[in-house]
């Protein structure tokens, strides 16, 4: 009602150039609209309170709006599109990424399991050569043993039978000596008992006949030897 008052103001005013008494008429009339106008502006008011608040009830009865079954084209369309841009980024940016990330590891893996193969075959074969080695040790170390063993047999026996030559040397010339010596002595005992015996014959006033004492010393020393 205030917008038709102020559409009529001008017109009005063009309307009063041309005749006084249409525009006192007019007048009167906009005067009677204002005072229906004012009359009636509580009631606009009112319908337009109530006119928000059947709205707001409106809006409270709906809800979520991702729940309104109306925009439910729109949400599916955007979900759609979502999901394809989300997988173009994860198929041409991410996942390489994470395939380059993986083969990358996958393979520094399997060159750390080969290297430590390699490690573990030297290891084997060094081992084995160790033990070789060792064993060709022990048997060379054995023969030497057995080498110092023969020839120090040797030199013993070698020792031993020069030992026992000169023995046997030695026991010869001994026996001969005390053969010798023996001898002597026999030759000197007899001696002196020949001489002791005749002395004694002649001593107990007889006549010592050399033969028989000679004879009868000789048969003494015989039982005595």
């Amino acid at each position: 009602m205030f917008s038709l008052l102020q559409a009529a103001a001008p017109t009005a005013a063009e309307t009063d150039t041309h005749a006084a008494p249409a525009n006192a008429e007019a007048a009167a009339a906009a005067a009677g609209h204002g005072a229906d106008a004012a009359a009636h502006a509580p009631a606009a008011t009112g319908h337009a309170v109530e006119a928000a608040g059947h709205a707001e009830a409106a809006g409270q009865a709906v809800g979520m709006p991702q729940l309104d079954i109306t925009t439910f084209g729109n949400q599916i369309f955007w979900l759609l599109v979502t999901l394809a841009v989300l997988y173009w980024v994860l198929s041409k940016v991410a996942l390489p990424r994470i395939d380059a990330v993986i083969s990358d590891r996958q393979g520094a893996i399997t060159g750390d399991l080969m290297q430590a193969e390699e490690y573990k075959k030297k290891a084997k074969d060094a081992e084995a050569a160790y033990d070789k080695a060792l064993s060709d040790a022990r048997a060379e170390a054995h023969k030497i043993v057995a080498a110092q063993k023969a020839d120090i047999q040797k030199d013993l026996d070698n020792a031993i039978a020069k030992a026992d030559a000169e023995i046997a040397a030695r026991t010869s010339e001994s026996e001969k000596r005390i053969g010798a010596i023996r001898d002597s002595a026999t030759a000197d005992a007899r001696s002196v008992a020949r001489d002791v015996t005749a002395e004694l014959v002649r001593a107990f006033g007889g006549n010592a006949d050399q033969g028989a004492i000679d004879a009868a010393v000789d048969a003494r020393l015989k039982g005595a030897a």
